[in-house]
């Protein structure tokens, strides 16, 4: 049987260049597609929007917010994702604080200081203390810039929007893969074990000297960990 194509979904602000060093490693044994997240208010719209081009069966990869969105296409057509891998990833819903938390935010990029919503939605302390955490940095500043303001407000008010999928990771029966980062501030290991707790079958791994953005800060780590997620043999459904 031929292997299944991987889809892959990014965190908020970024491209595809945040799965550069994956994708490029990846493409030489699978078919790869990169879905954006920035045409809809709401996680069901952007995944609505995956699943009406996305093959009939695929390997799903999300990353942070990617990963919120691959829960809610978890949650509306299991049966045709083959196996998941949930890098930076919460489960769980916005607090009514950290919603609201968003609006100054929505209210900068609207007026013209996009730069600086840049700064507090992904701030350097969020990445590993390594040699390379300026360069990531720059690299998520870009891909922001290029995504430009109106796609980030939409990207929040879904982030602000998203359910709680506590109950779909309960029926999960995928091989699943979760990543840590083990310097990630914004969701630390703890968060990453509570996520694993709820998925007998998940493997969690920690990736040394990674932040919140592991496949650019430890992009071999991650390469290695998704090929050996994608040995694993597919479930049929």
């Amino acid at each position: 049987m031929a292997a299944e194509p991987i889809l892959f979904i990014p965190p908020i602000l970024c491209d595809a260049r945040v799965f550069g060093p994956q994708i490029g490693a990846l493409s030489t044994d699978h078919a790869v597609m990169f879905a954006p997240t920035t045409q809809g208010e709401r996680m069901e719209e952007i995944a609505s929007q995956i699943l009406s081009w996305a093959p009939s069966k695929f390997a799903l990869v999300g990353m942070s917010m990617g990963g919120a969105v691959a829960l809610e296409i978890l949650r509306r057509a299991s049966e045709r994702v083959t196996r998941v891998a949930l890098v930076s990833t919460t489960p769980l819903a916005e607090t009514p604080q950290m919603a609201t938390a968003r609006e100054p935010h929505i209210v900068a990029a609207r007026s013209g200081r996009f730069h600086d919503v840049i700064d507090k939605e992904m701030p350097l302390d969020w990445l590993a203390d390594g040699p390379n955490r300026l360069e990531v940095g720059n690299l998520v500043r870009d891909m922001a810039l290029y995504q430009g303001p109106e796609a980030y407000v939409r990207q929040a008010r879904a982030m602000q929007r998203r359910k709680d999928q506590q109950s779909t990771l309960r029926k999960v029966s995928q091989p699943t893969l979760i990543l840590c980062g083990d310097e990630d501030s914004h969701l630390p290991i703890r968060r990453h074990e509570f996520l694993a707790e709820m998925m007998p079958q998940s493997k969690l791994e920690i990736v040394v000297g990674a932040g919140h953005l592991p496949s650019l800060e430890q992009p071999e780590i991650v390469i290695d960990q998704l090929r050996a997620w994608m040995r694993q043999p597919m479930v049929l459904r």
